[in-house]
């Protein structure tokens, strides 16, 4: 990790960064028709195509960096791009309220954005590991002091392995579907049966939904297929799919539970679907984690994709999980400040649990300290002394 670090910070020395564009709604006819499509104030994102040490890496950025606040970075999974993943999110009215506070950037893996043209044969794609490192490019394009992650199963796991090797970059990590073990040779040959015997949306389909999903979310389900289809294109789809099937497990263990133990030091919000085919790789990744800062969110009635099929829920825990880290006027928005106050019923425990459990930092642009987390508030420290699960 430290030798990974200090290739990727001597690189940064030598990128070149090509001239920002602006993106066009009629550069993708495909998606004028889809509910995932972004809104008319589109034209607020610019694309840049940023150089790093393993090769060019798209990001679609809204906003300009806010004092010192940290930018918000997301990271979508396989078959996905930041469009598909996150549009319907990112355009939910209330996350727009969100964002107008933070400067938002979308990182699109190599070669899976719309429009990406296909790599050579012969191309090795870069490693999970690699592509954690190159995030520090993009951190130091924009100016970025930090960051806050919000990640989707292969994204969330890029961001967590991130995190680890750049902790002083990370303030915060919403972290959807995240599976912290590598495949063993059983799975792996099952995904390499699969592979035989299926097509590649079909595969990605099959990570991305539950069964149950694929049998009654017909509508859902079909758009994606369609989407994934011809959106991504499928030769650069294999190759980050296959990388992500031969991850390694993450280096992270609970405090106290082995010697000298990894584990992300910042707060962190796991997601996932009641009815979701990573249940069961969030609940390990939930026993790996420091249960003084973090929460354990299981959205109900969603499946494998909450930030799609349940964005209203998602933003308000999104809220206040930044009110636990500090920024006032979240706690403002709750109270009827620059956000729409929500009725008391709907403040759930996630809320309640983090007003009570979680000490506030003042929140002024450009004088903002870093965030004060459970394990270094005294008062949490005598509060929580589990991991907080919560089911809305």
């Amino acid at each position: 990790g430290l030798l990974l670090q200090e290739m990727t910070m001597a690189g940064l020395h030598e990128l070149r960064f090509t001239e920002e564009k602006p993106l066009l709604r009629g550069q993708d006819t495909e998606l004028e028709n889809s509910d995932v499509f972004l809104s008319a104030a589109d034209m607020d994102w610019k694309e840049h195509d940023i150089e790093t040490p393993y090769g060019l890496l798209h990001v679609v950025i809204q906003g300009s960096p806010k004092g010192n606040r940290p930018a918000i970075l997301t990271y979508h999974d396989v078959g996905l791009n930041h469009k598909l993943c996150f549009n319907t999110f990112f355009n939910y009215e209330d996350m727009q309220e969100i964002t107008k506070h933070f400067v938002v950037c979308h990182v699109d893996a190599p070669g899976q954005q719309t429009g990406a043209s296909q790599f050579p044969q012969g191309y090795q794609y870069p490693s999970m590991d690699q592509l954690a490192a190159m995030l520090p490019s993009v951190v130091q394009h924009f100016g970025f002091k930090y960051m806050i992650g919000i990640g989707v199963g292969a994204g969330a796991y890029v961001l967590a392995k991130f995190a680890l090797i750049f902790p002083d970059l990370v303030e915060g990590l919403v972290l959807m579907n995240i599976d912290p073990n590598g495949k063993g040779w059983i799975d792996w040959a099952a995904a390499k049966l699969s592979g035989l015997t299926s097509t590649l949306p079909d595969t990605v389909l099959s990570h991305l939904f539950s069964q149950e999903e694929l049998v009654n979310n017909t509508e859902l389900v079909q758009s994606y297929r369609q989407q994934i289809g011809s959106v991504v294109n499928q030769f650069n789809l294999q190759l980050f799919l296959n990388m992500y099937n031969s991850r390694r497990d993450l280096d992270i263990n609970r405090p106290g539970t082995v010697p000298n133990a990894k584990t992300l030091r910042c707060p962190v919000m796991l997601v996932v679907g009641d009815n979701a085919p990573a249940e069961e790789g969030v609940v390990e990744c939930n026993s790996k984690l420091d249960p003084t800062n973090t929460t354990f969110l299981k959205m109900a009635d969603s499946g494998g994709l909450p930030q799609v099929t349940q964005p209203g829920k998602l933003t308000e825990a999104f809220k206040y999980f930044l009110q636990g880290m500090g920024y006032s006027e979240c706690q403002g928005w709750a109270r009827g400040g620059d956000m729409p106050a929500l009725p008391s019923a709907s403040m759930t425990r996630l809320a309640r649990s983090r007003t009570a459990s979680l000490t506030s930092a003042s929140s002024v642009d450009g004088t903002r300290p870093r965030a004060c987390t459970h394990s270094e508030s005294t008062e949490a420290m005598g509060q929580i002394n589990h991991t907080m699960e919560v089911s809305c």
